[in-house]
């Protein structure tokens, strides 16, 4: 009892200090930090020759962590081929989710890479200089994994690594994407009243089919006595080609209009997706609890 009238009293004297910063902060010690976490897991989904006849193993990868997390294989490491008691260096390897935080159940085999104005598919796959395929052969991939909400100024807080084993003779040749395992824990209707910094409200208000992807209309309503803005970024979607489309950026790095105090504003983003991929899903980070601390909702749309 002792500790939840602390609790509450700290955040009564954060609130009212925080009105003249213009936000309203929650405490380090009351934002919860895990550090059990789950792995990732992947599968083999082909497997052929390049065009200069090196080993070429497509790779889905699947989160089994428990938590919202981006992976990605460790920078620099190569994946290692054993097979007959020997092992070589399998230099190239694009294995991750290309910064974007993914939710539990969710499964990928390709993100989108390059810049903003040139975005750029990168399929994940691992290729083995003047390898073939051999029975009874493995492939190992190093990662790190950053788990849970994004706190931009501790990036590198729930981090952790693991290793993915493979074996090249299990060829998985039914997938279905997005959703490899249960997710309606993290699914959320596209109605719904999405909490944000300062008890700020964010709604997904409309989609819209164009000729390049979507358009996303958004409003957020701000109870406060102050103006501010809400960071959002610009929300990648994932869906049944596995692949996320939208190039990573840190959220306040996209421009959204201040919201008037006791007001409401309206903005738009786009993300490229092909006509033809349906099943979608948001993948939303909204700052919440202090600036520049992002919380994740997975947001169904897969009606549109």
């Amino acid at each position: 009892m002792k500790w939840k009238i602390r609790n509450y009293l700290i955040i009564c004297v954060v609130a009212f200090v925080s009105l003249a910063c213009k936000y309203v902060v929650v405490p380090d010690d009351l934002i919860a930090n895990t550090t059990d976490f789950g792995e990732w897991h992947a599968v083999v989904t082909g497997i052929d020759q390049n065009e200069e006849g090196d080993l070429h193993v497509d790779i889905t990868i699947q989160n089994a962590t428990g938590e919202w997390s981006a992976m990605q294989a460790v920078a620099g490491k190569p994946a290692i081929f054993r097979s007959g008691g020997e092992t070589s260096n399998c230099d190239v390897v694009f294995v991750g989710t290309g910064g974007h935080r993914l939710a539990p159940g969710l499964q990928i085999r390709g993100y989108t890479a390059g810049a903003v104005s040139d975005p750029q598919i990168q399929m994940l796959y691992v290729e083995c200089a003047g390898l073939a395929y051999e029975p009874g052969a493995t492939l190992s991939i190093d990662y790190e994994a950053f788990n849970g909400d994004l706190d931009y100024y501790h990036q590198d807080d729930n981090k952790s690594t693991g290793t993915i084993e493979l074996s090249l003779d299990e060829v998985a040749e039914d997938l279905t994407y997005p959703v490899y395992s249960e997710i309606d824990e993290w699914l959320k209707p596209a109605d719904t009243d999405i909490p944000a910094i300062s008890g700020n409200v964010v709604n997904l208000v409309g989609v819209e089919r164009t000729d390049t992807g979507l358009l996303c209309s958004w409003t957020n309503f701000n109870p406060t006595n102050f103006a501010l803005k809400t960071h959002i970024g610009n929300p990648p979607v994932v869906g049944d080609d596995g692949i996320i489309y939208g190039v990573y950026q840190i959220m306040d790095i996209v421009s959204v209009p201040l919201t008037p105090a006791e007001g409401e504003s309206e903005w738009t983003t786009t993300v490229n997706v092909p006509s033809d991929v349906g099943n979608l899903l948001i993948l939303l980070s909204v700052e919440d609890k202090q600036m520049r601390f992002y919380v994740n909702h997975l947001i169904d749309i897969t009606d549109k």
